[in-house]
């Protein structure tokens, strides 16, 4: 899997935005869909995919924290939202803390010491087998 090896990205309290393309990119898929993706992930994984946020109000967005980069040139499937940096455009992805008030926010996934992000191309297999 893709590293991101130091996790000082994690804010010790509350939430922050991240902006993509430095340390990771994202990928947002909404509602139930993104939480059987984010299980579906899981299970190929052994219970490991990498850090995974869920949102509890609103359009309940599910956040994929991907490597920078590995999300272009790549077809995604509509109701699929990148997160990340170009030339004519800047994402911010929301961050919770790993413990204390983050409402909405709260990791479905936490991530682990070795920094693994979620590996992308098995996100987009597994967001294919559950269509």
């Amino acid at each position: 899997m893709n590293t991101q090896s130091d996790l000082d990205w994690i804010p010790s309290r509350g939430i922050q935005l991240r902006k993509a393309g430095v340390l990771f990119d994202a990928i947002r898929v909404d509602g139930d869909r993104g939480r059987a993706l984010a299980d579906r992930l899981a299970c190929l994984t052994g219970g490991a995919p990498g850090p995974v946020v869920e949102e509890a109000n609103g359009l309940r967005a599910v956040y994929f924290f991907v490597p920078v980069g590995s999300t272009s040139h790549r077809p995604w499937p509509d109701g699929v939202t990148r997160l990340t940096a170009g030339p004519h455009s800047i994402s911010y992805i929301p961050v919770p803390a790993l413990s204390g008030l983050t409402w909405p926010l709260s990791w479905r996934y936490r991530p682990r010491p070795s920094g693994d992000l979620v590996h992308t191309l098995l996100l987009r297999t597994a967001l294919h087998s559950g269509e």
